[in-house]
């Protein structure tokens, strides 16, 4: 007899409903942070990669312009530095692979 109307639960279901939908609209506001860090992120990683190879080739350019080294010594350089561009390149993919699978 003195239980709850019908406009009871009407008014339980929509402030539940309500609930819900903030809850939703925050996850969705953290997600999008998420989203932002992600390709600052990569932006950050794709700048570094490009500031290493940028690098690289300013040395490189210098060894081969560079009249004291011997070629043996030269060409020991290259080898190091074709390494060392090797390195950067699976460094960037490890990075950018981590970041698109983590995020």
């Amino acid at each position: 007899m003195g239980g709850p109307s019908e406009r009871d639960y009407r008014e339980k279901l929509d402030r539940l409903k309500q609930k819900f939908d903030k809850k939703a609209k925050d996850i969705k506001k953290e997600f999008e942070k998420l989203e932002r860090t992600k390709v600052d992120l990569l932006k950050r990683t794709k700048g570094t990669k490009h500031d290493a190879e940028r690098e690289i080739a300013k040395i490189e350019e210098e060894i081969a312009k560079s009249k004291d080294l011997a070629p043996e010594s030269k060409s020991r350089l290259r080898l190091e530095i074709d390494n060392l561009k090797s390195e950067v390149r699976r460094r960037y993919s490890e990075l950018e692979m981590h970041i698109t699978e983590t995020i």
